[in-house]
């Protein structure tokens, strides 16, 4: 009984250094999208310096793992939840990753003359974010219907950028000498159509630990 009441107590430890994660990856996502929006240097930079601290977090909540993993061999729901959030927390760095790629564009597109995006990266990027927050929210209260919705919305991102794709091709043709920049919005919207697919991984993951059943392919 001891060890069972440590085991909890070490995993509720283990669920708010996820949160803590997830937050400051959502955090860091909505400001490499406010950096392109605004063509803001400043903001990018940030993004970037902070990709560090996402990734000491990520180390920290797998080692977290396993230790547990090592001192209470966990079984059934426990162990399915700790390795839902090894793999959750994989994803969630990854997104971080694509975050400091988007405000690494960024940076280029404010050097570049301003010219419109050929998709709608409002939407995308408004999309992506909720995609995101969804399958955080989906994990924290086990919601397997949300975790659903999350992997659904997922073939819209997928829409726009091949959308993008063509759109793309067809200026390029038109105007070669903004090539350059059209190859940055390329940029912007493969990272984010990467964090969408991300996200739905994370759904996925959820719908593993609510249905001990894989979701993937």
């Amino acid at each position: 009984m001891m060890r069972d009441s440590l085991l909890a107590r070490e995993i509720d430890k283990l669920k708010e250094k996820l949160l803590a994660l997830g937050g400051q990856v959502e955090r860091s996502l909505a400001l490499a999208i406010s950096a392109v929006e605004k063509r803001d240097v400043e903001i990018a930079t940030e993004v970037i310096a902070g990709d560090e601290a996402i990734d000491r977090m990520e180390i920290d909540v797998e080692e977290e793992c396993l230790k547990l993993l090592a001192l209470h061999q966990p079984v059934a729901v426990d162990l399915r939840f700790i390795v839902t959030v090894l793999k959750v927390n994989n994803d969630l760095e990854r997104i971080g990753d694509h975050a400091a790629s988007l405000a690494d564009h960024a940076i280029l597109i404010a050097d570049q003359p301003e010219v419109a995006f050929v998709f709608d990266f409002p939407v995308m990027a408004r999309k992506a974010q909720t995609m995101l927050k969804q399958s955080l929210d989906a994990l924290v209260f086990q919601d397997t219907e949300l975790a659903i919705q999350v992997r659904a919305a997922d073939d819209e991102i997928d829409e726009i950028n091949r959308n993008m794709y063509r759109a793309v091709e067809r200026e390029i043709m038109m105007q070669p000498d903004r090539t350059p920049i059209y190859t940055n919005h390329i940029g912007v919207s493969r990272c984010l159509e990467r964090i969408a697919d991300l996200a739905t991984n994370i759904a996925e993951d959820v719908i593993y630990l609510t249905t001990g059943q894989i979701a993937r392919h």
